[in-house]
């Protein structure tokens, strides 16, 4: 029953994601049918380079593998990845390749936390719960492609695509462990993940606005494995994060 648990929590972000990103085609279908509007920023499309900022919202947690040796299992019912909060504060550098593609360096402070919470038999009818946050305060450095339409009127949709670099700088995996409820499940410091999602942009008076919904998805294994009842179970550990975006562009 656990992993089915898994399973649909694992699902159900996937439904989130596309559900968003159906949301953005719709709006953008219903955007493409309005009346002609004076063009804001007429020379906005012009200019070679363009800064900004963003704020971002995540939500974050794990791919999870575990062995399939019974050994390393023990008494492991279930281990499942909560969804949990955070927030992103960044910087944006714009290069215009074409006035439909451009090149974005956005580097990146991003505070995101995930929590394993496993399941361990304890006797008939009985077992023993354990949360295991891990905590993250990460400097990241995507860069993406951004694929854009033509405007229409103060308005247009787009596309992105790339890779995101990130240092961990709050990584415990140097901490010592302690016993019982102290001890704690550590991940790598370095990540590299690749991203992809998409977007609106508005042109307002003074600048330009946009919002987009993207999701990353960690190559490497950033478990680092130590022979205690929490991670030895565990074959790899995956980073996975849903983001919310907002820029602000001059």
């Amino acid at each position: 029953m656990p992993t089915f648990v898994s399973q649909n929590v694992n699902r159900r972000n996937v439904h989130i994601f596309l559900f968003g990103m159906a949301l953005l085609l719709a709006g953008s279908s219903a955007f493409g049918q309005a009346k002609y509007k004076p063009k804001n920023l007429g020379k906005f499309d012009s200019k070679q380079y363009h800064f900004g900022f963003l704020l971002g919202f995540n939500t974050a947690d794990y791919y999870i593998k575990r062995k399939t040796d019974i050994d390393s299992q023990d008494s492991l019912l279930s281990v499942n990845g909560l969804n949990q909060n955070g927030f992103n504060l960044g910087i944006i550098a714009s290069w215009n390749i074409t006035k439909n593609i451009s090149l974005r360096f956005q580097p990146t402070l991003s505070f995101e936390d995930r929590v394993l919470q496993y399941v361990f038999y304890a006797g008939p009818d009985s077992t023993n719960l354990f949360d295991k946050r891990v905590e993250s305060t990460n400097i990241d450095f995507p860069i993406n492609f951004k694929f854009r339409t033509d405007r229409i009127n103060n308005f247009a949709a787009y596309a992105l695509t790339g890779v995101r670099f990130r240092l961990d700088m709050q990584s415990e995996k140097d901490v010592k462990n302690a016993v019982a409820d102290d001890i704690l499940v550590k991940a790598e410091r370095n990540d590299f993940a690749v991203e992809f999602g998409g977007g609106f942009d508005f042109f307002l008076t003074y600048f330009k606005f946009g919002i987009d919904l993207r999701m990353a998805v960690g190559v490497p294994n950033l478990l680092v494995p130590e022979n205690t009842q929490f991670s030895n179970p565990l074959e790899s550990l995956r980073s996975r994060t849903f983001m919310v975006t907002l820029t602000f562009e001059g």
